[in-house]
């Protein structure tokens, strides 16, 4: 086994913080991935990894290690890529790793994937779909679309645009509330307007009805909820059940669930006027030295989903 299939094994090891896991990504023995480990560990005079029977950990040499050697991975992805593209080679290959939310997956991605594996048939996708914030550089994330606001500073962000709100309830929801027409409606104790609570973490504090005043500067309405989710499925199929009213991002005419649901009248979207502020969406990366040729290619062919998604929805 050579050096680099050795950094190799390391680093998906690092990733999946499991031998077995690794070794089963990369169709090898186990005790191979143990050894191929084991000799690097040699090789640097260092360990690199925290062994307990129930988990893999990266040592703070391993983490400084795992950082530094990506650049290297990387460089060595892209030299072997400038000569498979020979003519009659067949585009892209390797793995690229993308977190994104369930819906943006789920409608816009996922139906396109097709087009990027058929110009890049060796290129291999991994795509998580969460609405929890990943760890990327922990994690082994290439990169990830995010809608909101960016938290981490040190990622490097890619705006891709801005994506419109829209306040949605069930018929049945509102037949029991009335239709909320203003703030006032909302507040009115006698139609006990409530919110589908929506958190990125179960048991962190939910926000509350977000709306422009008529500054246009952002505020928030706290409104009660009986139920709290933390999934963008769950966010919808909650409010399709009456359970209240929800806030979200339009994605264009891809997103089937809601536009759907909109068309068929088992969604009504309400308060046009007091919509919230539009989210943000980004893609994230690490401040890397380099990125390899197929993640960029990949990111570019992201953003270009993005966009086309923004025009359907603008027309």
């Amino acid at each position: 086994m050579n050096p680099l299939e050795r950094l190799q094994i390391f680093h998906r090891v690092a990733e999946l913080s499991s031998f077995t896991q690794a070794a089963l990504s990369l169709s090898l023995p186990k005790a191979s991935a143990s050894s191929a480990v084991q000799q690097l560990e040699s090789q640097l005079g260092a360990r690199l990894l925290h062994r307990t029977t129930r988990r893999v950990q990266l040592t703070q040499d391993g983490q400084a290690f795992y950082e530094r050697s990506k650049d290297v991975l990387a460089d060595m992805e892209e030299l072997q890529a400038m000569f498979a593209q020979q003519p009659g080679a067949m585009g892209l290959s390797g793995r690229v790793r993308v977190d994104m939310s369930s819906s943006i997956a789920r409608d816009l991605v996922i139906p396109r994937l097709p087009e990027l594996l058929q110009a890049h048939p060796l290129l291999s996708l991994e795509i998580s779909s969460t609405e929890r914030r990943v760890d990327l550089v922990r994690e082994g994330f290439d990169c990830v679309l995010r809608v909101g606001s960016v938290v981490d500073t040190s990622l490097i962000a890619r705006p891709l645009g801005l994506m419109r709100m829209l306040n949605c309830a069930s018929p049945a929801y509102l037949a029991r509330h009335g239709v909320p027409a203003s703030l006032a409606d909302l507040t009115d104790p006698r139609q006990d307007h409530r919110l589908v609570h929506f958190v990125n973490t179960l048991g962190a504090k939910p926000g509350g009805f977000d709306y422009l005043d008529e500054r246009g500067q952002p505020r928030s309405l706290a409104l009660p909820g009986a139920i709290t989710v933390n999934n963008a499925d769950a966010y919808q199929a909650a409010c399709l059940a009456g359970l209240g009213l929800i806030q979200v991002p339009v994605l264009g005419e891809r997103d089937a669930l809601l536009r759907n649901a909109l068309r068929s009248g088992t969604l009504v979207a309400v308060l046009p006027k007091l919509t919230a502020p539009p989210m943000p969406i980004n893609l994230l990366y690490a401040n890397r030295r380099n990125l390899s040729r197929r993640v960029r290619v990949v990111m570019d062919w992201l953003a270009a989903v993005i966009a086309e998604a923004q025009l359907a929805t603008n027309d």
